[in-house]
C-alpha cells in the first residue's frame, strides 16, 4: 500500500501533539512582567519539547522520503511511535509546572527513551520491509546517532535521581545532536 495516508497522519498527529502542549501554558493572572515568572520553567520544558517533536518530524518526513510503500508491521510501528509521542504533553506540562523536580524529571526521561526506541523499531521494520540495500537502510547505516541517544537516555534517567539539572543538560544535547543537520537520507536520495 502506499505511504501517503501514513504520511498525512503522522503529521497531523504531531501537529495536535504540539498544539496540545502549547495550549497547556496558562495564561498569567497579572499584567506585569513578574507574573511571567512562574511561567518560566513552564516554558523551558515547552521550548525543549517542541524542539524534540519538531525533530522527530523531520527525522520522520525524511525517513518516508526514502521509502516506496507501507505495510501493517509499518502502520504499527508507526502508531507505537506515535504512542510515545502523545506522551510528551503530559511530561512536558508535569515537569514545567513541577520546577524540574526528581520524579517528572525522570518520567520525561523515560518518555523520551521510549521514543527513541520506538523510533529506532520503525526504523528497522521499514528497512526490513524495503531491504538491506534500500536507500534508508544505506542512509541509516550503523544510526550511530540514535544509539547513542539511547543510552544519553539511559544515562541521564538514573542521574535525575540525583541531580534532575544533570539530566535536563543530557536530555537538551540529545536534542543538540539531532539539531545539527543530518543529511544522511537527503544525500543518499540525491545520489
Amino acid at each position: 500500500m502506499g505511504k501517503g495516508r501514513l504520511e498525512a497522519f503522522s503529521d497531523g498527529v504531531i501537529a495536535i501533539i504540539i498544539t496540545i502542549m502549547v495550549l497547556e501554558i496558562k495564561v498569567p493572572h497579572g499584567s506585569d512582567l513578574a507574573a511571567l515568572r512562574p511561567l518560566i520553567p513552564v516554558f523551558l520544558s515547552y521550548v525543549l519539547s517542541f524542539i524534540y517533536l519538531g525533530i522527530y518530524w523531520n527525522n520522520h518526513h525524511h525517513m518516508l522520503q526514502a521509502i516506496r510503500h507501507v505495510n501493517g508491521r509499518i502502520l504499527w510501528a508507526n502508531l507505537h511511535l506515535l504512542f510515545w509521542l502523545s506522551l510528551i504533553p503530559f511530561v512536558t506540562g508535569w515537569m514545567g509546572e513541577n520546577h524540574f523536580d526528581t520524579i517528572p524529571v525522570v518520567l520525561y526521561g523515560v518518555v523520551l527513551l521510549l521514543c527513541a526506541i520506538a523510533y529506532f523499531i520503525l526504523t528497522r521494520t521499514l528497512i526490513s520491509h524495503h531491504g538491506s540495500d534500500s536507500a534508508l537502510a544505506i542512509a541509516v547505516g550503523r544510526d550511530f546517532k540514535g544509539k547513542v541517544s539511547v543510552v544519553v537516555y539511559a544515562i541521564g534517567i538514573p542521574l535525575a535521581f540525583l541531580n534532575p539539572w544533570i539530566a535536563c543538560v543530557l536530555y537538551v544535547l540529545v536534542a543538540i545532536m539531532w539539531l545539527i543537520p543530518d543529511r544522511r537520507i537527503e544525500n543518499t536520495l540525491i545520489s
